[in-house]
């Protein structure tokens, strides 16, 4: 029995194909319910709490005169607070303090065999020797969010979890629509303004736009005429995990609900050899969890109230320039 696509709706084509991908370059997937009940039902919350508590107390230990404690609960819920509760400045200048915590950790004091110290606690490891064992990577397709002031909600296509803490959002669009990137954009801007849901951009690292034949990059504040193309060469690393299957369990959980419509097709599809897309390469390149944590701890800065991503800078033979000149959005990652 064959089984026809029954539309050209943006979550059949770009969707579907991102969140198969991004479970194969390593995330976890969870239901949009899930993150509700990890939100502990708060739509207004864009923080996965409970899964973040998990990964603070496994991160994080004091070690202190030859011993080895846990953070009191105490200080993992003032940790939790520290996230949440980051006094709002602006979109960038706020996203730059939650930066600066998600990077440099928080400082807590405890006291231990009658001596009170200071320690430092961390939200996320970040050394590439251990980060992709020690954190926890989820995603998740329409993240519903309670807009400002507002029981109104919006829901982002996909988000990107790391321990928690919502670190990418990605907006697809159907590859029929002419100006399937531009509007995808324009969603992304939208979402940032104040009276929307600014809060979940005041985590985010990296923003995507994508359609099957296209697709592009910024982060939070990027204005529309800076989001950028990355054109890297992954194609032959690529294609295995574009067409590599999900396991019964990842299919039954991704076609639960909404989805299961077109499970049926995206099964046949198994049974041909898809050709690597624009998006695929997207995903992969920025969004596989060693080079999302690479992009955010090594390759974003913040430049007179601007946030700023490194673009694909690909540079001639006799050449390697050390850096690029800096945008309003970005600067260029050296390839040599």
């Amino acid at each position: 029995m064959s089984h026809e696509l029954p539309s050209f709706l943006e979550d059949d084509i770009s969707q579907i194909p991102a969140l198969q991908l991004l479970q194969n370059l390593g995330w976890e997937y969870l239901t949009p319910e899930a993150t509700v009940s990890l939100r502990n039902g708060k739509l207004s919350s864009v923080i996965l709490e409970t899964a973040l508590i998990l990964q603070l107390r496994k991160l994080n230990k004091i070690r202190f005169k030859g011993g080895e404690y846990e953070f009191s609960e105490a200080n993992i819920q003032s940790a939790v607070q520290a996230l949440k509760d980051v006094l709002f400045d602006g979109l960038v200048r706020t996203n730059e303090k939650i930066y600066d915590l998600l990077i440099l950790g928080k400082s807590l004091s405890q006291t231990i065999d009658g001596d009170t110290k200071s320690f430092p606690l961390f939200f996320i490891d970040w050394n590439p020797k251990t980060f992709l064992t020690n954190n926890v990577f989820h995603v998740t397709e329409e993240f519903v969010v309670e807009r400002t002031a507002s029981h109104e909600t919006r829901r982002p296509d996909i988000v990107l979890f790391v321990n928690g803490i919502p670190l990418a959002v990605i907006e697809c669009k159907r590859p029929d629509f002419k100006e399937a990137i531009e509007e995808a954009i324009s969603q992304h801007l939208r979402n940032q303004r104040d009276d929307e849901i600014p809060k979940l951009f005041l985590y985010s690292q990296l923003l995507l736009a994508v359609s099957k034949n296209e697709a592009k990059f910024g982060t939070t504040g990027t204005g529309h005429k800076f989001w950028s193309v990355w054109k890297e060469d992954v194609d032959t690393v690529l294609a295995p995990l574009v067409n590599k299957p999900l396991s019964k369990a990842r299919k039954d959980r991704l076609f639960r609900d909404r989805y299961a419509y077109v499970r049926g097709y995206f099964d046949q599809l198994e049974h041909q050899a898809r050709e690597v897309t624009p998006q695929d390469r997207a995903l992969y390149s920025l969004c596989r969890p060693e080079r999302l944590l690479d992009l955010t701890f090594n390759y974003t800065l913040f430049d007179a109230g601007d946030k700023k991503i490194a673009r694909y800078h690909r540079t001639n033979r006799r050449h390697c320039s050390t850096r690029s000149t800096l945008t309003s959005s970005a600067w260029s990652l050296p390839k040599c």
